[in-house]
């Protein structure tokens, strides 16, 4: 019942993450990096503080509890300066794939590279037993990916170039796939970053922190890392560009129109690993479906986004069998995600 539980938490964080690209269309007059570095303000510093917080327990400090975890938090900073690249790319794959598309490659480079690297760092065989439920549950889930890439190649082959530029407006296949293979593997780097900042976590259940929260801590470490690399791209682009006037320059109801929906982007994204702290804690330590939360997350992550995908029209003009294949990927991602539990 509590991987249930856990499972379901996770999802919903999922969904809000899935959904965290759709209040783009609705900025107004602001450039990509500029965009960009807003919405990260949220993401990546103002909600993720927030949520470190309910980790504090009583008559600590969120200080106290970060540095209790014997330079923990530096290595995850480090981890999230390193996933930072790949988060800068996934807003760009977003902006040459679309949703769908751009979220499926990233995403699923992320799941097989985030899970299979620190089941390996900490010796886990890959051939035998735990270790090969991990693998195999890795590469379905993988299929599955590859699946709904090959969907994405035959929309792509099959729409004009007005129907790709109507369904999104910078749509580059080639360059997006790079972006796209890029951002997955350093993005993996945050499920380093969680591997690196366990030690926060058991500080904080020691000085009393509750578990359904003590993992949050460690989640803004990363972010904040993460947050210094896109916020020097960003201002640099502000510079280069001359778009840094798109700050101050405004109007105010659109200022704070673009403020509003760049704060509920960056909720909806945190909201994915809010989620997945939380339902950690209903997972048992050192189970198949704990080393295998990180592609569960991604999976969903995934699947959800290909709903918004079609939700969004981004795959109108795809003939019957594109959207076929495309609906058996997400059946196979979804498979993939009980498949551990049902070897184990």
């Amino acid at each position: 019942m509590n991987t249930i539980i856990g499972l379901f938490i996770i999802a919903i964080g999922a969904i809000g993450q899935s959904s965290s690209y759709v209040p783009i269309k609705k900025v107004k007059d602001w450039a990509w990096e500029s965009f960009w570095l807003v919405q990260g303000i949220f993401a990546w510093l103002v909600f993720p503080y927030l949520g470190a917080l309910l980790a504090v327990p009583e008559g600590h400090t969120l200080v106290e509890v970060i540095s209790s975890g014997e330079g923990a938090a530096l290595k995850a900073m480090i981890y999230g300066s390193l996933w930072g690249i790949g988060g800068l790319t996934f807003g760009l794959s977003m902006r040459y794939l679309g949703v769908a598309l751009g979220q499926s490659i990233a995403l699923g480079t992320c799941s097989a590279f985030g899970t299979l690297i620190p089941a390996m760092m900490v010796g886990t065989d890959l051939f035998s037993g735990k270790g090969l439920v991990l693998l195999i549950g890795v590469s379905v889930a993988i299929a599955g990916i590859a699946v709904i890439g090959y969907a994405g190649a035959l929309r792509s082959q099959n729409m004009t170039n007005e129907q790709k530029k109507a369904a999104v407006k910078d749509f580059a296949l080639g360059k997006g796939l790079l972006v796209a293979l890029l951002a997955g593997v350093m993005s993996a780097c945050f499920s380093l970053g969680l591997e690196a900042a366990e030690p926060i976590k058991i500080a904080a259940i020691a000085m009393g922190s509750k578990p359904l929260f003590a993992g949050l801590p460690a989640v803004l470490m990363i972010t904040a890392g993460g947050f210094i690399t896109n916020a020097v791209y960003c201002l640099f682009q502000n510079v280069k560009n001359k778009t840094g006037k798109d700050y101050f320059g405004l109007p105010s109801g659109v200022l704070i129109n673009n403020l509003l929906f760049c704060a509920l982007a960056g909720i909806l994204w945190y909201s994915q690993f809010f989620g997945l702290a939380m339902g950690k804690s209903y997972l048992t330590e050192g189970s198949v479906m704990m080393a295998f939360s990180w592609s569960i997350l991604m999976s969903l992550n995934i699947t959800f986004s290909n709903v918004w995908g079609i939700i969004l029209q981004e795959w109108k003009g795809a003939g019957p069998k594109t959207i076929g294949v495309l609906v058996l990927g997400m059946v196979i991602l979804i498979f993939s995600l009980i498949l551990p539990n049902l070897l184990s």
